[in-house]
């Protein structure tokens, strides 16, 4: 007699294979085996049973890219750097002497849009795909996919990303098109909106507080800070009416940044009121050799400051009343201080004795303030000399802080002061510092990093503390270099107190960064317009 396959539910096939058929046996079949035959069959049904789903609409064509197409060779290298990030998983790290692929695509993708290229349409899948998995990519990659780029991903769920994040410049109306412009803010994506409010404020500063006033009081807390935030570009005077409103915002994270925004407005009423505070607490005094700096902190935080956007409570640790005092500083204009110092210049103000211990507290707050109103003068009295030792300047130890400083000095005058920092206190503190430097670095830039790596090697360090700084050398030295270089490549004798095989390692290390300028240089000149 034919066995029989008693058809049961497919749930009940399902839990029955997730406890086992001792556990929860199916009626009408013999073990294991039973269960498998039913659920073949249960497969063939379900399969044999699928009815076709009605047609998708067809897409509309993708959009013309009227830009130049890649010359031959660089679309070559394009692609070999994307198959090399697949196959490595999109992990940089790798031994050996070759150069790391996965860690060029940036630098390709900027130069590739500083001439204007259009992506080849077989490479937007994979460039696409790289961008969702490393969002430094995107800006870069999203410029270069282009039009056809967003098209593409409209059709892909995977690549939701290219449509939140792009700009959108090519979906945007024309900001004169007010009907258009008021239906794409009630009815856009987020992303859109930013973007839309963004070319109507390039446009019009105040057609876009216009727009932004129109549904400001419903905006959830988290949009209206991006929106606000997104004022800083073209910050001017006709921002200080809506800004001074936003000071009482039911959302404490948008009243501070208002409050920030006002206080790089040195002429608007928040900053002479902020002003006025901060010269009660600060002021000239008597030293043994002349002027000193005075300081007498609030003794409270009123309503009137935290409607300007003093936070009263203080963090874990701090004082309430230096926690007040940095806020009154940072958020004070610092043209204030000149006058207030007898027309003293920020270096001199920097360098005056501080009274009662209150220096590094005052220094921190001026450090603050510069990096808010991008004032560079102060920015440069603050870091100091580079020979200074950190702990010993000026301006804060901090390196984060140093290079938030740094950002705001011309590219060349960073790289020379980061260059002779290095000379002074070597590597081990200037990787931070090293960020914030134009790329490629300049000749005394480049030359002092690899000086500090050959005087590593040779006083037998240990190589891998200095693989950050040597993944940022691949990257930013100039290409130029790598003939000087060649000699680094060699394995000399290990000095006798050197961490075990560390020469094999440095050579390694110099041979992949030579290699890595080489190559560099040939993706360079590949992508010149022919």
């Amino acid at each position: 007699m034919p066995h029989t396959i008693t058809p049961a539910p497919w749930e009940e096939l399902v839990t029955a294979a997730l406890l086992g058929t001792d556990r929860r046996p199916v009626e009408g079949n013999d073990g294991p085996a039973g269960l498998l035959d039913a659920a073949a069959l249960h497969t063939v049904r379900r399969r044999a049973g699928l009815l076709p789903a009605p047609a998708a609409p067809r897409p509309g064509p993708a959009p013309v890219d009227p830009r130049p197409p890649l010359p031959t060779a660089a679309r070559r290298r394009l692609a070999q750097l994307l198959a090399d990030r697949s196959a490595a998983g999109g992990s940089g790290g790798r031994r050996g002497t070759a150069p790391d692929l996965t860690e060029l695509i940036p630098q390709w993708l900027a130069t590739a849009n500083q001439h204007g290229f259009r992506a080849p349409a077989a490479l937007l899948p994979p460039l696409l795909d790289a961008a969702r998995s490393r969002t430094d990519l995107r800006p870069q990659a999203l410029v270069f996919a282009g039009p056809r780029g967003l098209w593409l991903a409209g059709l892909n769920p995977e690549w939701k990303f290219a449509l939140r994040g792009s700009s959108g410049g090519s979906l945007l109306p024309d900001v004169t098109d007010s009907e258009a412009v008021a239906r794409l803010w009630e009815e856009g994506l987020f992303a859109e909106r930013v973007a839309l409010l963004g070319a109507v404020r390039a446009h019009d500063s105040a057609q876009a507080l216009a727009l932004l006033a129109t549904t400001w009081s419903t905006e959830r807390a988290e949009d209206r800070l991006m929106f606000l935030d997104s004022l800083r570009a073209g910050l001017s005077a006709v921002d200080e009416t809506f800004l001074e409103q936003a000071l009482s915002d039911r959302s404490r994270n948008v009243r501070s940044t208002a409050a920030e925004l006002l206080s790089a407005l040195p002429e608007s009423a928040f900053a002479g009121r902020m002003a006025a505070r901060a010269m009660s607490c600060v002021s000239p005094g008597l030293a043994d050799d002349g002027v000193s700096v005075a300081v007498e902190a609030p003794h409270e935080c009123d309503a009137a400051m935290e409607r300007d956007g003093v936070v009263a409570v203080p963090p874990s640790g701090r004082g309430e009343r230096s926690w007040w005092f940095g806020q009154l500083v940072e958020a004070t204009p610092l043209a204030t201080w000149p006058a207030r110092f007898g027309g003293r210049t920020a270096q001199e103000i920097v360098a005056l004795p501080v009274a009662d211990g209150w220096a590094e507290e005052l220094h921190a707050a001026w450090c603050r303030a510069a990096v808010r109103q991008r004032d560079p003068e102060w920015a440069r009295a603050l870091l100091g000399a580079p020979s200074v030792p950190p702990s010993t300047g000026p301006g804060p130890a901090s390196l984060a802080e140093r290079s938030e400083l740094l950002a705001l000095l011309p590219a060349a005058e960073r790289g020379a002061w980061v260059a002779a920092f290095i000379a002074a206190h070597g590597l081990s503190e200037a990787f931070q510092l090293l960020g914030v430097c134009p790329t490629p670095w300049s000749e005394p830039l480049g030359r002092s990093v690899v000086d500090a790596l050959d005087i590593a090697r040779d006083a037998g360090s240990y190589p891998w503390s200095f693989s950050g700084v040597m993944g940022l050398a691949e990257r930013c030295l100039n290409p130029a270099e790598a003939d000087r270089l060649e000699v680094l490549t060699t394995t000399p004798d290990e000095p006798e107190n050197a961490s075990p095989g560390a020469n094999g390692y440095w050579s390694e290390a110099f041979q992949r960064l030579v290699s890595t300028l080489r190559l560099r240089a040939a993706m360079d000149l590949e992508l010149i317009p022919g």
